[in-house]
């Protein structure tokens, strides 16, 4: 900081906010690969309250033909979170809400599984004011399979509503 510069916490951001009509399909926001521990799947049964043996009884799970635990679809669908990556931080200002989300779930994660989350913009509806964003995500894991797919999507303010005119 150059002597005689004033802090300004609101200025402690990245990137510069983004808005509606600056977003493009076919753009993409890669989230950090994570490998998925026991720590995980305990974590997130704690959280969940899903007590179901699927989830952390290893012996079920052999008995069915699986070799461990599998993870729970909404635990695997966490790692999609806008704000695990750079997306959230690119809309920062723009956001207005996460208004909905649909997901499959293609193929069962296990403990030691490194997934890869990608979100990717798929369509861009303008609205008068704001526009609805239409996010394409998905998980692979480290055998380049497809574990979940499915779509966010999110209301954001345009640049500048004001200069909207009344009719429309």
């Amino acid at each position: 900081m150059v002597e005689g510069d004033a802090f300004d916490r609101r200025r402690h951001r990245f990137p510069e906010s983004r808005f509606f009509e600056d977003l493009a399909v076919g753009e993409r926001f890669y989230i950090p690969s994570r490998t998925v521990t026991e720590a995980n799947f305990a974590a997130f049964q704690t959280v969940s309250a899903d007590n179901h043996p699927i989830h952390y009884d290893v012996e079920y799970c052999r008995e069915r033909g699986h070799p461990g635990p599998l993870a729970h679809g909404f635990q695997v669908l966490c790692f999609t979170a806008a704000g695990a990556g750079t997306f959230a931080h690119v809309i920062g200002e723009s956001l207005i809400a996460f208004i909905e989300q649909s997901s499959k779930f293609l193929k069962p994660v296990y403990p030691g599984d490194t997934l890869y989350p990608s979100l990717a913009v798929a369509a861009l509806q303008p609205q008068r004011t704001t526009g609805v964003v239409t996010i394409a995500v998905t998980v692979h894991n480290q055998r380049n399979e497809l574990v979940l797919s499915g779509e966010q999507k999110y209301l954001l303010k345009k640049r500048n509503p004001a200069a909207v005119s009344p009719a429309g």
